[in-house]
C-alpha cells in the first residue's frame, strides 16, 4: 500500500477492538517514527507517553471528556512538552551533534549561541506554545506512520490536560500533557470506518504559483 492509499484508508477510529493488540514489533515502528519526526532546530521538545495498561487506560477516560477510545485502544500515546527550554538544554543536544557528526566546537558554536540567545529573550508562555507546535508535527508524522502499518488512531484535543499532568505527575518531569493518541484496531462495529472521506477538492485546498 503506498501512502497516499494509507492515508487514504486512514479515519479518526471511533470504536476499538479492545481485543486487538499492536504486536511488539510495531510498537518499535511507532516509536522510532516518533523520534524521527521534524522538529524546530531539531531541539525534540516532546516526550511521548506510550501508555499500555488497562487499568490506567480506564481511569483515563473520565479525564478524557468520557471518550472511550481511550480505554478499548491497544495503546494511547500522550504527547507532552518540556516545560522549560534553557541553555543546559540546548547545549546538552549539540553535544549530541558534536558526537554523531564528528564536528568541532568551532563549527557549531555561532548556531548554538544563536539559538541559546533566542531562547533566552522567550517568555515562558513562547517557548510553551513554540513546543506544543512541535508536538503537532509529530502527533501528524506518527499519524502517517501508523497509517503505513495499518494502525488505526484517533487525535484528540479532548481531554483535560491538567488532569493528565496530575495523574502521570509530568510536572516532576518538567513536562505537560498537551495531545493525546490512542491507537489499535478498529472494530466492526465502528460505523465510521466504511464512510467516504470528506475533503475539499485539490483545487480550493492547494493553491498553484506557476
Amino acid at each position: 500500500m503506498s501512502l497516499l492509499d494509507a492515508l487514504k484508508w486512514r479515519y479518526a477510529t471511533k470504536q476499538f477492538d479492545d481485543k486487538k493488540i499492536i504486536p511488539n514489533n510495531e510498537i518499535n515502528q511507532i516509536k522510532q517514527g516518533f523520534n524521527l519526526s521534524a522538529s524546530s532546530y531539531g531541539l525534540q521538545p516532546v516526550t511521548l507517553l506510550l501508555i499500555h495498561n488497562k487499568n490506567i487506560q480506564k481511569q483515563l477516560v473520565q479525564l478524557s471528556m468520557n471518550q472511550n477510545q481511550v480505554a478499548e485502544a491497544s495503546h494511547v500515546a500522550v504527547f507532552c512538552v518540556k516545560t522549560k527550554i534553557d541553555s543546559d538544554y540546548i547545549k546538552e543536544y549539540f553535544e549530541r551533534v558534536k558526537t554523531i557528526r564528528k564536528v568541532k566546537d568551532s563549527i557549531i558554536d555561532p548556531f548554538r549561541s544563536h539559538i541559546i540567545n533566542s531562547f533566552d529573550k522567550k517568555s515562558s508562555d513562547d517557548i510553551e506554545l513554540w513546543s506544543t507546535k512541535q508536538a503537532y508535527l509529530a502527533m501528524g508524522n506518527l499519524l502517517a506512520v501508523c497509517a503505513d502499518l495499518k494502525i488505526d488512531a484517533c487525535p484528540m484535543e479532548g481531554f483535560s490536560p491538567d488532569k493528565y499532568d496530575k495523574f502521570f505527575n509530568l510536572k516532576s518531569k518538567n513536562l505537560k500533557s498537551v495531545l493525546i493518541m490512542p491507537m489499535g484496531y478498529r472494530s466492526k462495529d465502528d460505523i465510521f470506518s466504511t464512510m467516504q472521506k470528506v475533503r475539499k477538492s485539490l483545487n480550493l485546498s492547494v493553491v498553484d504559483i506557476i
